[in-house]
């Protein structure tokens, strides 16, 4: 391979392992903010499902970020260089402010925006961005009414148990069956994003055909970062996910976990490109509002969303900036 190739690989590994420890908060903070497992057994778990979810789930997500965003023939190392430097950088901003934003997103925006400033708007594929804008809006919905339906169904199961210890004592064994499921459905999508870039620079360099699928050693070496990043943690978003949005008991955590895994799960199958940190919050305002619409902070609900809403351009603006700097010293 030369030398060039190598290193957008390496930097897309990079972005993946940022991607973890961004994204474990969405893996692990329902779990840890109901005291089911330490923070250290959590994080563990969580990479565990995260590498193995190669095993379950196909590459349709990497197909999708790799041909789908912008024009094939666009993609040029350059490019893919800046897309990843508007992802990673915009990930480590809001990693820094504790905000769990989109890592799916920011690689998105930053791939769009580095092609843009490159060769011009026409490079956008409208087709493939508008399905990713509508699960960007759905995504969140479905893991809020999955979430509200199943804390009600539960409610609704268990009403003979008054003692609510009794009932959260129960359903502390089933998180770790939840917390799993929601890792393996990160795991299957956050890291097929990388698969794509990777797929998209080996295509671009000539070693993989246009039509062809991704290496077995792709899919080994993303699924391996991202487990690596989730074993770093992101403990500044964990809090924020745990526990400001709105106090988790197991119950909740577990209907939380469960809405955000069946979310995850459709998409991944559909090769749809979705935010695990959306679902996630989605799902754990949706347990919240179960019990009573004080039970979540709106405030705090309010800026996480308006960092989801910033995303996309600010992945764009870095991504942009660094590939015009890249072209006038290529």
């Amino acid at each position: 391979m030369e030398l060039g190739v190598i290193i957008v690989v390496v930097v897309a590994l990079a972005f993946d392992y940022t991607n973890g420890f961004h994204d474990a908060a969405n893996s692990i903070a329902t779990v840890v903010s109901t005291r089911v497992l330490s923070p250290r057994s959590a994080v563990a778990w969580a990479a565990f499902f995260n590498f193995v979810a190669f095993l379950v789930f196909g590459t349709h997500v990497a197909s999708t970020i790799a041909k789908d965003v912008v024009l094939q023939d666009v993609l040029t190392i350059g490019v893919i260089f800046s897309g990843l430097i508007g992802a990673i950088g915009w990930n480590l901003i809001t990693f820094w402010l504790g905000l769990p934003t989109s890592s799916s997103h920011a690689l998105v925006g930053g791939i769009a925006g580095a092609a843009v400033a490159r060769f011009g708007g026409h490079v956008l594929v409208e087709e493939g961005l508008r399905k990713i804008g509508v699960f960007i809006v759905l995504s969140p919905l479905i893991g809020l009414a999955l979430g509200l339906i199943l804390t009600l169904v539960i409610f609704r199961l268990f009403h003979r148990v008054h003692r609510v210890e009794a009932l959260n004592k129960g359903f502390r064994r089933a998180q770790l069956i939840s917390a799993a499921a929601f890792s393996l459905g990160h795991g299957a999508n956050d890291a097929q994003k990388t698969m794509g870039v990777i797929l998209a620079v080996l295509i671009a360099s000539g070693h993989v055909a246009k039509d062809g699928g991704v290496p077995l050693w792709v899919v080994l070496a993303a699924h391996t970062a991202i487990g690596l990043g989730t074993l770093s943690g992101g403990w500044r978003i964990v809090k924020t996910m745990g526990s400001k949005i709105t106090r988790l008991q197991p119950v909740g955590g577990f209907a939380a976990e469960t809405a955000a895994a069946v979310t995850l799960f459709f998409t991944s199958a559909n090769g749809i490109p979705v935010s695990t940190t959306h679902t996630i919050t989605g799902a754990i305002v949706g347990v919240g509002s179960a019990r009573r619409l004080t039970a979540v902070r709106w405030g705090v609900a309010g800026r996480v969303v308006w960092a989801w809403v910033i995303t996309i351009p600010g992945a764009f603006v870095i991504a942009a900036t660094c590939s015009l700097i890249v072209k006038a010293f290529a």
